[in-house]
């Protein structure tokens, strides 16, 4: 990025589930809804202006979830919806005995008193009731990745669309104070013309590789395995696979729908990014051998083309479920100029100290000047951290605020689900680029493969 990049930045700083033939329409169409919802984002709404919500999947991230909705104003949980008993009889004690509780999440969305549902139920199932939610008309949070397979994002488009309702997908990190600060960072030339971005996400746990803790209590009477297969082959009950879905293709997403797609999520909010257009993955099950289906390590190369949103750059990713250095996260974006890391509650900015001095007009000299008698200057930083104030609530609870304020306001957010299709579809190709040991091309505007 040439000066004046530099300058902009130096005077802000101081200031195919349808045919592909629908797609384009589906695009337009959710793009006019959300430019229509926003202009009653300056509504007035009461703390007392009461929506009541239902959860439909109680696991841990489920009830995460729900926790974090209530600490917002004028949320009541009315209902919850599991396929283990346990899981329900624990609502009952945790939110109160005169809560609704189902196996069937039908019984949910016929219910009148329920306005939203969170929607944290294996991935398999993200899609199916989703659009059965939005039918109701309901307003829905769907946990990441919004669908299981890249086929089923246009059916949550379409419906989203349809039905004129409030969808957000679960990738909190959004809706953070560290990707809004990025976001302007970067369109103010901070780090001049980006060409690179990395992603790296650690963990070195059980429970964080998955190995979820399994009831004494599991199972076939306690827990509709029929219902939890939906349209998979029928198999013998396998408590394994109910309560550690995500080691399982049939059920998950792998580490890709797990992780990926929260990178992948920030990056094109960051970027205002379509996504990328070609799509390489390889890793391998280095270390959890326990039954499961998909790696334990996986790396991501994507090629992101150049559009008017952004120039041409190059992405990489990975994950590590064995990582004996520590539990680990970032986002960095590189410039021609500089760089930063992306956290969700803070971002650290680097700049190139060659740039520095030609940004700053007080640094500015001529060439060939004596150095000797230069009297030296004021410089700007070569590294700025921004960070949040104390009191932050967190990306999660902003993310759920957004939510409840685009449904009390009839306004939109942020990461829809045509959003949410485009920050799922490439973390789902990685994994088809593993499993088929091939490079996968994708038209991120017009949401197809490319053969």
């Amino acid at each position: 990025m040439g000066n004046k990049s530099r300058r902009s930045f130096m005077k802000h700083i101081s200031a195919s589930a349808l045919g592909t033939a629908m797609i384009p329409e589906l695009i337009k169409r959710s793009e006019e809804f959300a430019d229509q919802e926003a202009m009653t984002r300056q509504h007035k709404f009461s703390a007392n202006d009461q929506i009541n919500i239902a959860l439909i999947g109680a696991g841990g991230m489920g009830l995460a979830d729900t926790n974090t909705a209530l600490t917002n104003p004028g949320i009541k949980m009315v209902a919850a919806c599991d396929l283990y008993d346990g899981r329900l009889e624990d609502a009952k004690k945790t939110y109160g005995k005169d809560i609704f509780t189902t196996r069937d999440y039908r019984e949910v969305l016929t219910r009148k008193d329920v306005d939203a549902v969170i929607i944290a139920t294996p991935d398999h199932w993200h899609k199916d009731i989703s659009v059965a939610a939005m039918n109701a008309g309901k307003s829905v949070y769907c946990e990441k990745p919004m669908t299981q397979n890249v086929s089923e994002g246009s059916a949550v488009v379409e419906a989203q669309n349809r039905n004129k309702v409030v969808f957000q997908v679960g990738s909190q990190g959004v809706s953070s104070l560290g990707n809004e600060k990025a976001k302007e960072l970067l369109a103010a030339g901070a780090i001049g013309q980006l060409n690179y971005a990395e992603g790296f996400w650690a963990r070195n746990s059980p429970e964080g590789a998955w190995q979820y803790r399994i009831p004494a209590d599991a199972s076939p009477a306690t827990v509709d395995w029929k219902a939890f297969l939906n349209k998979n082959k029928e198999i013998p009950f396998d408590a394994k696979r109910f309560f550690r879905w995500r080691c399982y293709k049939d059920y998950g997403t792998g580490v890709s729908g797990d992780l990926f797609v929260h990178l992948f999520s920030s990056l094109h909010f960051i970027t205002n990014s379509k996504g990328p257009e070609k799509i390489m993955a390889m890793g391998g099950l280095r270390f959890w051998k326990d039954g499961r289906e998909v790696p334990d390590l996986l790396m991501g190369m994507f090629d992101y083309g150049d559009t008017k949103e952004h120039p041409g750059f190059n992405l990489s990713l990975r994950v590590n479920f064995t990582d004996g250095t520590a539990d680990s996260t970032y986002l960095r974006l590189v410039g021609s100029e500089g760089s930063m890391n992306v956290e969700w509650e803070r971002v650290t900015l680097f700049r190139n100290k060659s740039y520095a001095a030609v940004d700053d007009p007080l640094m500015a000299t001529k060439l060939g000047k004596d150095k000797s008698t230069e009297r030296k200057k004021i410089v700007p930083p070569a590294k700025t951290i921004y960070t949040a104030e104390d009191g932050y609530k967190g990306a999660h609870y902003d993310h759920f605020n957004n939510f409840f304020t685009a449904i009390r306001n009839k306004s939109s957010v942020v990461e829809d689900a045509l959003f949410g299709y485009r920050a799922a579809a490439p973390a789902l190709l990685c994994n088809d680029s593993y499993y088929e040991d091939r490079a996968i091309k994708w038209d991120p505007t017009n949401l197809k493969l490319v053969k």
